[in-house]
C-alpha cells in the first residue's frame, strides 16, 4: 500500500492541505471509506480511513498507529554541496532509501556552492521516505563552516571519520567503524578538502578513512559512506 506524509498528525482525525487533498482525491481517486497509510516522519505509521474526500480539505480518521523505533546506530553525513544540485538531490534520494539519520552541508575551502534550496531538498527527502516506506524523515541542517562544525562538542561521543584522497589513507571505513555506534563522516567537494582542513580534522579527533581504491565523485562518496555503514549492520 502507498505511504503518504503529513507532519502534523494528532488527535483522532486530521485534515490535509489543498495540494495533498487534491493529489489524494483527484489524482489517486480515493473515496470515502478507503484506507490509506500516513507517516509523520517521526517513527509512526498511521492507518487512516477517509471521512471526507473534499479535494481541498480531505479529512481522515486515524484507525490505528504503529511505531518503528530507530536503529541502534546513527549515521550523520557531513558533505560539501556540489555545484550541480541535481547530483545532491540524487544522492539524498538514494541515501534515504538506504537509511541514514542526518545530513549537514559543509562550507569548505574548495566549496562549489554556498547556498542550497532546502525547501526543494526537503521535498526530495519526503518523496524518498514515502517511496521506500520509511517512518523516519532524516534531519537536514543548514550549511555550516567546516571549522565550526568539526569543533562542535556535541559530536564527542561519535565515531568520527574524514574521507579524503591519499595513497597512504588506505584503511576502509568498513574496517574502522564499530557496530552500533553514532557515526559522523566528512566528505569533501570535488577538489577535496584542503591540507589545512584535513590537518585540523585530525587534530580534532577525526580518523582518516578510505571509501575504496577508486576516485569517487562527491555524491557517490556520500552514498558509499551510507551504504558502508548500513552494510556493517546487515
Amino acid at each position: 500500500m502507498q505511504l503518504f506524509f503529513e507532519e502534523n498528525i494528532s488527535g483522532e482525525s486530521f485534515e490535509l492541505e489543498a495540494k495533498e487533498s487534491n493529489h489524494l482525491v483527484k489524482v489517486l481517486r480515493k473515496n470515502i471509506g478507503d484506507t490509506v497509510l500516513f507517516t509523520n516522519g517521526k517513527g509512526s505509521i498511521f492507518t487512516c480511513m477517509i471521512e471526507d474526500n473534499h479535494s481541498k480539505k480531505c479529512k481522515l480518521k486515524i484507525v490505528s498507529q504503529d511505531f518503528s523505533p530507530l536503529e541502534k546506530y546513527h549515521i550523520h553525513l557531513a558533505i560539501a554541496p556540489t555545484k550541480n544540485m541535481d547530483r545532491m538531490e540524487w544522492m539524498l534520494e538514494k541515501i534515504t532509501e538506504l537509511g541514514f539519520n542526518e545530513i549537514t552541508f559543509l562550507k569548505t575551502t574548495h566549496i562549489e556552492r554556498n547556498q542550497v534550496n532546502f525547501d526543494r531538498l526537503e521535498k526530495k527527502l519526503i518523496a524518498a521516505c514515502k517511496q521506500s516506506y520509511k517512518a523516519w524523515l532524516p534531519v537536514m541542517n543548514e550549511i555550516t563552516a567546516f571549522e565550526d562544525f568539526i569543533s562542535d562538542g556535541n559530536f564527542a561521543t561519535y565515531e568520527r571519520f574524514i574521507a579524503y584522497l591519499d595513497k597512504e589513507n588506505n584503511r576502509h571505513l568498513y574496517q574502522l567503524a564499530s557496530p552500533n555506534q553514532s557515526y559522523l563522516v566528512l566528505v569533501g567537494p570535488e577538489g577535496d578538502f584542503s591540507p589545512g582542513e584535513i590537518a585540523l580534522a585530525l587534530e580534532k579527533g577525526f580518523k582518516p578513512c578510505s571509501l575504496g581504491k577508486h576516485r569517487l565523485r562527491t555524491e557517490t562518496a556520500g552514498m558509499a559512506v551510507v551504504h558502508t555503514l548500513n552494510l556493517l549492520h546487515s
